[in-house]
């Protein structure tokens, strides 16, 4: 069914605006943005294909190269999304900049999946964060396999200085999907840890994120 064949108080659009996008499901909500669907394929099923089984959170770490891959959604549409997701990154970067980020630890999670799941590369991050926990910076330090002799605990140690941090969050992504901490994982971690105690940084956790998922090694008991 096309939106232009729903009841005006049934379309999305007319929704949003008369009850607020609170009362909207993530499809409906999606549609808005999509506007369209294509030939055998309408647009609450075009945005239906796009949630896929992750639903909004999955959605929000899709990459150009995925929504490049989406049958019916041009150029005009990923760019349109693209931007949303940056907003949506933006938005956490901002919140963490302004409240102690641990009062809300899964906002942590999302805005590290959200930067950092969607690359099909590892790549290695630390958040900088200042004497209130709030967020000061969010670096990508180091890509490629990771271990502790490709991450260098001097770099960090200097990065930490340079933002006049008082800890910081350490954070890596698993591109094959699982988030189980490795060996590997667990000894890096305790490296950098040492490593910023000399200069009196607190280590609060390391997330690993993957596709809609995140695991805290500080939750975990492994820190």
């Amino acid at each position: 069914m096309r939106i232009k064949d729903l009841p005006a108080d049934a379309r999305p659009r007319e929704k949003l605006l008369a009850r607020g996008p609170q009362a909207l499901s993530d499809v409906e909500l999606l549609a808005i943005l999509l506007r369209t669907g294509m030939a055998g394929k309408n647009v609450f099923q075009l945005a239906e294909e796009l949630l896929g089984p992750n639903g909004i959170a999955g959605l929000l770490q899709a990459s150009v190269q995925s929504l490049q891959l989406v049958k019916g959604l041009g150029p005009a549409k990923q760019a349109e999304l693209l931007a949303v997701f940056e907003l949506a990154r933006r938005a956490l970067s901002q919140r963490l900049k302004e409240r102690e980020a641990f009062h809300t630890p899964d906002a942590v999670k999302h805005y590290l999946q959200l930067h950092l799941a969607h690359k099909n590369h590892e790549v290695f991050a630390v958040l900088f964060l200042d004497n209130q926990n709030r967020l000061l910076a969010l670096e990508e330090l180091f890509q490629g396999s990771l271990s502790q002799t490709s991450v260098y605990p001097r770099e960090v140690v200097l990065r930490a200085l340079h933002h006049q941090a008082a800890a910081v969050v350490l954070s890596h992504n698993h591109p094959s999907g699982s988030v189980q901490p490795s060996r590997a994982d667990e000894q890096l971690t305790q490296t950098l840890k040492a490593a910023l105690a000399l200069i009196d940084v607190r280590v609060l956790d390391h997330i690993i994120v993957g596709q809609g998922l995140a695991f805290s090694m500080a939750e975990e008991g492994l820190l």
